[in-house]
């Protein structure tokens, strides 16, 4: 049985940093992209941020490339998310994500298992 438990979310500044972690478990993840999604009240859950599981490349979506970093802990079954600068408009859900192959795909239908979410909310 996969898991993925989410932690780190909570309240920040406009302009403020945060790291959201993801603790994966219940099979091998070599194969695995690694992937981050958030969901604002009211909107379709959108595509944040990719890892691969075994080289760690990673895969942005335009709204937070410069301001958010993914990686992940091979050994320790970790992934992180590390954004900078953070704005309004990035309060949401985040909800870390697995699927196996690429990982450039940035829809949400395309991943196969999911965290229970953690909520982040930026202040003006």
């Amino acid at each position: 049985q996969v898991q993925l438990v989410e932690s780190g979310g909570g309240l920040v500044q406009a302009g403020g940093s945060m790291r959201l972690s993801c603790a994966a478990s219940g099979r091998t993840f070599s194969t695995y992209a690694m992937g981050w999604f958030r969901q604002a009240p009211g909107k379709e859950r959108e595509f944040v941020a990719s890892v691969n599981w075994t080289d760690a490349s990673t895969y942005f979506a335009d709204s937070v490339k410069r301001r958010f970093a993914i990686s992940r802990d091979y050994a320790k079954n970790m992934v992180w998310l590390q954004a900078y600068n953070l704005k309004p408009e990035d309060t949401a859900v985040y909800y870390c994500a697995a699927r196996r192959g690429s990982l450039r795909f940035e829809s949400w239908t395309r991943y196969d298992y999911w965290g229970q979410g953690t909520q982040v909310t930026v202040s003006s």
